[in-house]
């Protein structure tokens, strides 16, 4: 159930204000971060360093991040000072920054990572995201746009309000381009039912701050290595039909990754495939991961199409601890693939 607490209770001109005189920031997101993941977090991270006029090792901002990194994560980052901690690996975080942001999550479960440090410093911490549910102890300051279909929209306007300029048009094409990647992203490249008007008047104005759409789309998502096939053939080859072919899974299990030589961030968009299937209403991918002591559990990424007949895949995904949106939306099972399988199925169902 979403928590009543878990709304909006601050303003992005606020938050401005609050950065504002801040000598030291990190800029937090979930593990296994997204386009609006990176692309927040970079974004907002350049602004602070360009308005305090600082970069490299004596950057104001700094982002961290929880692995697996995407393949084109060193592509978009650039010079940015960021942090990279991979699955597996026990961090040392040693930092005592004056100021936290969480962009595109406020929910413990996504960033463990960080959670045992973030907890002695949640009263200088500050979220900004997008999605239906959180933890509203996770920061002090909050501001929630469920109606926005990217995390980087509320970003865009946080660095025009940080650099003092009259429209994100007018941002430097280095935090335009993150920007736009990330929207571009969460909208599946603008053809998702979460395009709206303001996300293409966004998007509009980070075109006319100089990012080109064509060299970005290029580069990230027509730059695939032969094992993201490979491990796509897999996906698709395990794939079932359940509810009169209305419901689909897919799934990948470890041997998959070793086989096919592909890394776990190679299984992005493979959700979405299904979806071009006349009868599909829901799409799901489960993916199985051996923790450290051998455990097994299995994470699900869940997709629906709109229209009148449409599934809140929200809805299903907190009845198995998750949650996200209304058409995509994610969960984590501490079970193994098959376990996951059947009580995805009832909860569908």
């Amino acid at each position: 159930m979403t928590d009543p607490d878990w709304k909006t209770n601050t303003t992005l001109s606020d938050i401005a204000a609050w950065l504002k005189d801040k000598r030291s920031v990190v800029v937090l997101t979930h593990a296994k971060p997204d386009g609006d993941a990176m692309g927040s977090t970079l974004a907002l991270a350049r602004a602070l360093n360009l308005a305090s006029n600082t970069s490299g090792a004596s950057s104001k901002a700094e982002c961290w991040y929880a692995g697996p990194m995407p393949a084109w994560h060193k592509l978009l980052a650039g010079s940015t000072k960021v942090r990279t901690v991979e699955p597996n690996e026990t961090p040392e975080f040693t930092l005592d920054p004056e100021a936290i942001v969480v962009l595109d999550t406020g929910t413990w479960g996504q960033i463990d990572a960080y959670a045992d440090w973030l907890r002695a410093r949640t009263d200088r911490a500050c979220v900004i995201d997008h999605h239906l549910q959180g933890d509203p102890d996770t920061a002090p300051m909050r501001y929630v746009d469920t109606s926005a279909a990217a995390v980087c929209q509320s970003s865009a306007e946080l660095c025009r309000l940080i650099l003092g300029l009259d429209s994100a048009a007018d941002l430097p094409t280095d935090i335009a381009e993150p920007l736009y990647f990330g929207i571009a992203t969460d909208t599946g490249w603008f053809k998702h039912g979460n395009v709206s008007a303001a996300v293409m008047r966004t998007a509009g104005d980070l075109l006319a701050a100089g990012v080109n759409h064509e060299r970005l789309y290029q580069a990230t998502e027509m730059n695939d290595r032969p094992a993201r096939l490979r491990l796509m053939a897999r996906a698709l080859d395990s794939l079932e039909m359940h509810e009169n072919e209305s419901i689909v899974f897919m799934s990948l299990r470890p041997k998959d990754l070793v086989e096919t030589g592909a890394a776990p961030g190679d299984s992005g968009g493979f959700v979405d495939i299904p979806r071009g299937v006349g009868k599909v209403r829901v799409s799901a991918l489960l993916t199985e991961i051996e923790a450290p002591d051998k455990s097994l559990f299995t994470k699900i990424s869940l997709r629906s199409k709109g229209g009148d007949d449409a599934v809140d895949v929200n809805q299903v995904a907190q009845k198995l601890g998750g949650g996200g949106h209304a058409r995509a939306a994610g969960a984590r099972v501490m079970a193994d693939v098959e376990t996951t399988k059947a009580r995805l199925l009832e909860a569908l169902t």
